[in-house]
């Protein structure tokens, strides 16, 4: 109905990126827009985030259903010349959060000429998800404390399903995150003396071996989980007749379940310790825990593929979607209230339209389907016809 609208908000978001925790013009808008429509709106909260609250045509069932949207960009340089391209070098729109926005604003403007519900709609535009943490700074701020939620839902666009089927699973959707860097203390040389140093190359190449074992050789192959290391540095490239002191790695690991994150963490531990030992050197791993799992209540991702099911058909919906080994800080508001995590297909995987690519773009034939999703589960999970019914 209001399609065209949509699109250009989109798109003028799309034109004007903001990284985390900087999206004031975002917020600006969105508050703008919610304020508009009658919500009763709350800024400032994480920052940068945004809440809009709303009453059904009846509030007796004393019941709340949270709706969430992430709002940050990239730091990518779009690539594509198109009308609506970035205005901001190095800024872009490259996950689709700009179509998130205009999914959740079209739920909003229908919720609010209609409000078809009985209870309190709590709509949430959270900041900085792109690796810093926004979800948590919104919980801090005290989110559910001060709004209350009895469920929670967002969605994510993937490129990968064909546009407009919804895909969920009724367990993990993406994977929690970690992040390692080992440093090797050797002692550097001259090349042609190796017998004089402990070389620090040496040792890194025993570790990135030994290392690699541990998910393929201590993780049942049923309990999927990934260990990557993406960095090493050593010595100078134009230093080619000197041993380093030092060598140094990073990396991340992917786990769904805290049994086998616990497994690696422990192993990483053997592994490093043991390497050292066998060395004669020292060696420090420093382990950082980021995201946990993004982990979906089986009763509301079942709400989930009712309600796609009831729009679209079965036919348009996946129920058993794998498992991403992506990360999603949305999990943080899943450890506190039940809810769902789902996909939105925009499709265009195939031409190369991948998340975080600089030629990446927001299908917006998807949005009326996005806002219709989180409508139906607003109404499904508050009915007027019944009070205190909550799905």
């Amino acid at each position: 109905m209001f399609h065209n609208e949509l699109v250009a908000i989109r798109r003028d978001i799309h034109a004007n990126p903001e990284l985390g925790f900087r999206e004031t013009r975002t917020s600006t808008l969105v508050a703008g827009m919610l304020r508009s429509l009658g919500y009763e709106v709350h800024t400032g909260i994480g920052r940068t985030g945004v809440v809009g609250v709303l009453q059904g045509r009846a509030c007796d069932s004393g019941l709340s259903i949270g709706l969430r949207a992430d709002m940050d960009a990239l730091p990518i340089h779009e690539t594509i010349d198109r009308g609506h391209r970035s205005t901001r070098a190095g800024v872009m729109h490259a996950c689709g959060h700009d179509g998130h926005m205009a999914v959740l604003l079209g739920a909003a403007r229908y919720l609010a000429e209609t409000r078809n519900f009985n209870g309190r709609v709590v709509l949430i535009f959270q900041p900085a998800e792109e690796g810093l943490g926004g979800a948590q700074a919104m919980l801090e701020d005290g989110l559910f404390e001060r709004f209350h939620c009895d469920a929670i839902y967002a969605l994510h666009n993937w490129p990968a399903l064909p546009p407009g089927v919804i895909g969920v699973n009724p367990g993990p959707m993406m994977a929690a995150a970690d992040q390692f860097e080992v440093t090797i203390h050797g002692k550097g040389g001259h090349g042609a003396h190796p017998y004089q140093t402990n070389d620090p190359v040496v040792i890194a190449a025993q570790l990135i071996t030994a290392l690699q074992t541990i998910v393929s050789r201590n993780v049942p192959a049923p309990d999927a989980a990934v260990l990557t290391i993406a960095a090493v540095h050593a010595g100078q490239l134009d230093a080619m007749n000197v041993i380093p002191h030092d060598a140094r790695m990073v990396g991340t690991v992917r786990t769904f379940s805290p049994v086998v994150q616990e497994q690696i963490i422990t192993r990483m531990r053997g592994v490093v310790a043991g390497i050292a030992s066998a060395f004669d050197a020292r060696i420090e791993l420093d382990y950082r825990r980021l995201f946990p799992a993004t982990i979906n209540t089986p009763h509301h991702a079942g709400l989930v593929v009712d309600v796609a099911t009831e729009l679209f058909g079965p036919e348009r919906v996946v129920p058993d979607l794998v498992p991403s080994m992506g990360s999603e800080d949305f999990a943080f508001m899943l450890q506190q209230r039940p809810g769902a995590y789902f996909r939105l297909g925009q499709g265009g995987a195939d031409k190369g339209c991948v998340l975080h690519n600089a030629a990446y773009d927001f299908n917006d034939a998807v949005i009326p389907e996005g806002s219709a999703m989180f409508v139906r589960l607003v109404e499904r999970g508050m009915p007027l016809a019944s009070g205190k019914n909550h799905e």
